[in-house]
């Protein structure tokens, strides 16, 4: 599936596009914030792109002006999501590269993700989650429609090897809908 917003296309990943993965995905100012280790090296890229990236809902950020991904967005379905949501719901996930950042692009994808996934989708509720010390994911949050629902503390979070607090967030259809 394809997604288009004013600004953007929200695309699935090609194989075409592990050096601008890479070129992103290697800053150390983007990867350990939303819990992942920079990467090493563009066949590093290629393998996420190729695994992680694979699944139907994860897309490619691109601008429509050149199609370049410039960061990503996905939605986990249910069981998929990163921490436990109901059957008929969505956890929506996303990261941006450095260069592109304050200009409203992943607002503008989130809105759209969520508008897929409660119309096309028919989901109940979209869940999102942030770290603590993430103060640019926790604004595009607050400015989706995104409440407070809880927060876990002193979590040992496996893949980067520390301990973090994560602040998850929800929206559901109704409350949505009440924003159109």
């Amino acid at each position: 599936m394809i997604l288009h917003t004013e600004r953007l296309v929200l695309r699935p990943w090609r194989e075409a596009d592990a050096e601008d993965l890479y070129m992103y995905a290697k800053d150390d100012q983007v990867g350990p914030i939303a819990g992942w280790p920079p990467h090493k090296n563009v066949e590093e890229s290629l393998e996420i792109i190729r695994t992680v990236f694979a699944p139907d809902e994860v897309y490619a950020v691109a601008l429509k002006e050149d199609d370049r991904a410039i960061g990503s967005i996905g939605l986990n379905l249910g069981a998929q999501a990163n921490f436990p949501i109901g059957e008929n719901d969505g956890e929506i996930g996303y990261w941006m590269g450095v260069p592109h950042w304050g200009k409203g692009y992943i607002p503008e994808a989130v809105r759209e993700l969520m508008r897929h996934g409660f119309e096309d989708l028919k989901l109940d509720t979209i869940w999102c989650g942030y770290f603590g010390g993430n103060e640019k994911s926790k604004r595009v949050q607050e400015k989706c429609g995104f409440r407070h629902h809880h927060s876990v503390a002193d979590m040992l979070y496996k893949m980067m090897n520390d301990v973090r607090t994560l602040h998850v967030t929800n929206i559901t259809r109704e409350q949505w809908e009440r924003t159109l």
